[in-house]
């Protein structure tokens, strides 16, 4: 689920669908250079984080099973000695998954609170998933929840 909001570069706070709480949207968080340019976010605007990283706008569970239901029919193929249907159907598999990523648009996501933002410029500038950022901010949330536990 997620919260779909248009012209948030004009709105002073963000409402959340689900709950009805209003988030206020940071001052400098969402730049707009000119009259009908796309604006440029450079934070998030849930959290006060400032690393985000660019990911494609597709869930991550489907494509994983795209992937395992591909190896798993591949497999009853190969049961049935069927080289041609066997490798047709991994290589389809691959072939649906080039079109996706090409089809497919990019945003931009939070490491902290995992926010995603679209129709965004300047998505090159953050650049690509980072291993040890997102371990980082892991640990952190780890860390909290261990000190809020009660003993």
């Amino acid at each position: 689920m997620g919260i779909y909001q248009t012209s948030v570069e004009e709105a002073s706070s963000i409402i959340c669908t689900a709950c009805g709480q209003s988030v206020a949207v940071p001052q400098g968080a969402i730049q707009v250079s000119e009259k009908n340019a796309q604006p440029r976010l450079n934070r998030c605007l849930v959290c006060p984080s400032t690393e985000l990283f660019v990911r494609k706008n597709f869930p991550q569970r489907l494509g994983i099973a795209i992937v395992v239901v591909g190896l798993a029919m591949s497999c009853v193929a190969w049961g049935y000695r069927d080289l041609f249907w066997t490798f047709g159907i991994l290589f389809s598999t691959a072939l649906l998954d080039v079109i996706l990523f090409f089809v497919v648009p990019d945003c931009l996501t939070c490491y902290r609170c995992g926010a995603r933002y679209t129709g965004t410029d300047g998505m090159s500038e953050f650049g690509n998933f980072n291993l040890e950022t997102h371990e980082k901010y892991r640990q952190q949330a780890a860390r909290e929840r261990q000190s809020n536990r009660p003993f």
